[in-house]
């Protein structure tokens, strides 16, 4: 389960450090995608089959489903960390979620998400409707503690 978010930096070459504790838990295979809300998605493999099969479970026959599909599976490429621990963000992706210099790693349970750090931090306040949004959330789920 990925939780925390930590604060990095991207290099002049595209390159950014995956934060240790995330990289222990990726493993050797993962896949960095468009991820929802201009934001990117880093999956491991098992989320990234469980993603695949979701969409190709899916009818190509729809328009909708087509350009769903391509968001994901168009942009995605295999991750690779090198010896410092560092991956390469492709420009494509930088640009789609805005990426310049000063980026979040969010832990969303079963993916990462790298964020621009002002659009990071705009999405971290929270609504002020977040008990009824909570409410409505939690409807047939238990997540009582």
């Amino acid at each position: 389960m990925y939780k925390g978010d930590y604060s990095h930096s991207i290099d002049e070459k595209g390159r950014i450090i995956i934060p240790q504790k995330f990289r222990e838990e990726l493993g050797e295979g993962f896949v960095i995608t468009k991820g929802m809300d201009e934001c990117l998605w880093i999956l491991d493999a098992k989320a990234w089959n469980k993603l695949e099969y979701g969409l190709r479970s899916m009818s190509v026959l729809d328009k909708k489903t087509r350009r769903f599909q391509m968001h994901f599976s168009a942009s995605a490429v295999d991750g690779e960390t090198d010896k410092q621990g560092r991956i390469l963000l492709p420009a494509s992706l930088r640009k789609y979620a805005s990426l310049s210099k000063d980026v979040v790693f969010c832990g969303m349970i079963n993916r990462i998400e790298i964020w621009d750090k002002e659009k990071y931090e705009e999405q971290g306040d929270a609504p002020e409707d977040l008990e009824s949004l909570a409410e409505e959330m939690n409807e047939g789920i238990d997540i009582s503690f």
